[in-house]
């Protein structure tokens, strides 16, 4: 398949990356801070909802991770505790913080436009007293991810407001796009998926969501 941009436009260094967005402005940079301000602390803590990146030999991974706000711990001014929830078992994002101890943290917050990014680099515990810190419906969760941050600033809100995210007259219906056992048929050519995949998933999800 061709690429579907003229060579010559490519942007290859970071002197014509400048020429073409000028410097960065100086209240970008002033926001960004080494350790998790107090007013930071309260970003993570009102949010229900992030997502974690990681790199690792394979490649990047980004997996979403949510629960009740205040679902991550702040311990202090530079560590952060996030429970591993239930999943699928792939684990992609724990076998590369193995190999690879750096991430990157996005927190949104309902009907807020700023966005909260941290970096940093993270280990897996499955220390007892950690887990213990987040029961939630009978359950806790397989380990706990502590990530140590170096750099935490907010993100302006033009992203969302541009997207308008949080506005609920955006809201899809979900049946206007394939439901997930017709995307899991086709792609498996019928293995997998298909209508009663659809039919018993509310119920499957119900009893492995914790």
């Amino acid at each position: 398949m061709d690429a579907p941009y003229a060579d010559q436009y490519l942007i290859r260094d970071e002197a014509a990356l400048t020429a073409v967005y000028g410097e960065a402005s100086p209240g970008s940079l002033a926001k960004e801070i080494d350790y998790i301000h107090p007013h930071y602390r309260a970003m993570i803590e009102a949010s229900p909802f992030m997502t974690l990146s990681t790199v690792g030999p394979e490649g990047l991974d980004c997996s979403p991770r949510g629960d009740p706000a205040g679902f991550v711990h702040v311990v202090d001014d530079r560590t952060l505790l996030i429970p591993d929830r239930r999943g699928n078992n792939r684990a992609d994002s724990l076998r590369n913080i193995i190999r690879d101890p750096r991430v990157a943290l996005l927190f949104l917050i309902p009907g807020v436009g700023e966005t909260l990014r941290i970096n940093g680099r993270a280990v897996i515990s499955t220390d007892p007293a950690l887990i213990e810190r987040f029961p939630f419906r009978g359950t806790l969760p397989r380990s706990v991810i502590a990530v140590t941050a170096e750099t935490v600033y907010f993100q302006c809100p033009k992203a969302l407001v541009r997207s308008e995210l949080w506005n609920p007259e955006k809201h899809i219906d979900r049946k206007s796009l394939p439901s997930t056992g017709t995307i899991m048929a086709d792609i498996t050519k019928g293995k997998l998926g298909g209508p009663e995949y659809d039919k018993a998933y509310p119920e499957r999800l119900r009893e492995t969501i914790y």
